[in-house]
């Protein structure tokens, strides 16, 4: 007869999705997961796999809550210039607890040229925030309320570069008013 398991997954998981932010794959033990989870090496193997597996399953967490939790309420505001706004200062501005930049960001820099699987999955999300971007600057153009000089395509993916690099930025300038000021001028493409 097979154990009830003794701890919620999705729990777990967000505290392995957490370490990896933090610390990055390469630089993530065992030992520190299995101690950052809370939960016995063998429990961790039985429910997410290897090391490799578990840090997708963790990428796959981060992109969904990411998104739940940042392009869900864009569809509240009202004026499409502000919602994204909203979606750079989001990237911007996190709560203290939260490790800085991103966790996408991160695995595209440290392993996406040598790891297809992760590659992709950053592909498959960098692509989501830039449909998200288009979809916002064509409903902008249709109302006038966004210049329609360039195609709503080019323009988001211009602006998914910032946000991207706005995410790296993140990690080493504490600086509020810089990363404002980045954000004010990114955002003058609009107009």
């Amino acid at each position: 007869m097979a154990r009830s398991k003794e701890f919620d997954v999705d729990d777990v998981l967000g505290k392995a999705m957490d370490i990896f932010w933090r610390q990055g794959y390469e630089n993530t033990s065992m030992q520190d997961l299995v101690a950052g989870m809370g939960i016995h090496k063998r429990s961790m193997y039985d429910t997410f796999g290897d090391k490799h597996t578990l840090y997708l399953k963790a990428m796959d967490r981060y992109a969904k809550s990411f998104a739940a939790r940042t392009y869900g309420p864009l569809e509240a505001v009202p004026s499409v210039k502000e919602a994204v706004r909203r979606l750079f200062e989001a990237v911007a501005y996190r709560a203290e607890h939260e490790p800085k930049g991103c966790l996408l960001v991160n695995s595209a820099v440290e392993l996406s040229l040598s790891d297809p699987e992760v590659a992709d999955r950053v592909n498959d999300a960098f692509s989501g925030t830039e449909k998200v971007l288009e979809q916002l600057i064509a409903k902008g153009q249709a109302s006038g309320e966004i210049t329609a000089g360039l195609p709503a395509a080019a323009l988001a993916a211009c602006l998914h570069n910032a946000l991207v690099g706005l995410r790296v930025m993140v990690k080493t300038a504490p600086d509020k008013e810089k990363l404002q000021a980045v954000i004010d001028t990114t955002l003058a493409i609009l107009d």
